[in-house]
């Protein structure tokens, strides 16, 4: 083989990985949005069955030790699926991500009792639409949002110890405060989220398990993104009942 020989080769080599990456990028991204819909959907129908059943209504919130398992169980499966991502199969993973939706949304089915029906309506399409615009802008920005994560996650972990102060000093105003930074805290991470999962996907070599369980963490964190996101504008505009 000579040099020219050799060149080409190598050349065309470059050429299939770059329309390999092409190929998967596309692919990925779309499972990235579909999973992460489809278990909005699950959390959404999960929380609307349970709210409109009095006996599971009380099943979870009048029963103190089975409310706390099905939080520790949200903890567990959270923290599962993100750690032990590597020795999982793709549809184990997918299965914990899927019952993680319907915990998720037996434990919000009390937004149903405790807001009107228009409030939670009108706080999920704001919802929808400022997590769509931020998605959009992390993915497409030129600008590297890295520095974004550090900064958010301090900020979130100071929410957490903020929200759990207030537990015992019950202020309303600095309850109001606390949602306001928290739709601020989660509106940088989906713009961060968002640039992250797509730089991963990019890297992934084609549409194969290892690149699909990426792209199913990517789902999880955008949809933990999304659902605080709501959480926090239905305590600023929700009503109550």
């Amino acid at each position: 083989m000579n040099y020219q020989d050799f060149e080409l080769k190598e050349y065309s080599s470059v050429n299939e990985r770059a329309w390999e990456v092409s190929q998967a990028f596309p692919v990925l991204m779309r499972k990235v949005y579909v999973w992460m819909s489809l278990a909005l959907a699950i959390t959404g129908f999960t929380a609307y069955g349970v709210a409109t059943s009095p006996g599971l209504m009380q099943a979870i919130y009048a029963n103190q030790f089975f409310f706390w398992g099905l939080i520790i169980a949200e903890f567990a499966l959270v923290i599962g699926v993100s750690a032990a991502i590597d020795r999982l199969s793709l549809a184990t993973a997918t299965l914990m991500f899927i019952l993680y939706s319907v915990i998720n949304g037996a434990l919000l089915s009390y937004i149903f009792i405790v807001y009107t029906a228009s409030s939670v309506s009108t706080a999920f399409f704001i919802t929808a639409g400022t997590f769509a615009a931020m998605a959009l802008y992390g993915y497409t920005t030129k600008t590297d949002l890295t520095s974004w994560g550090k900064l958010l996650l301090m900020a979130l972990i100071g929410l957490i110890i903020a929200t759990l102060v207030n537990v015992f000093v019950k202020s309303s105003t600095f309850d109001l405060i606390l949602s306001y930074v928290g739709v601020l805290i989660f509106v940088g991470l989906t713009a961060y989220d968002s640039q992250k999962i797509k730089q991963m996907l990019l890297e992934a070599p084609d549409a194969g398990e290892a690149a699909q369980k990426v792209a199913l963490l990517g789902a999880l964190s955008l949809y933990l993104d999304f659902i605080n996101l709501f959480l926090y504008l239905l305590r600023i505009f929700g009503k109550r009942e």
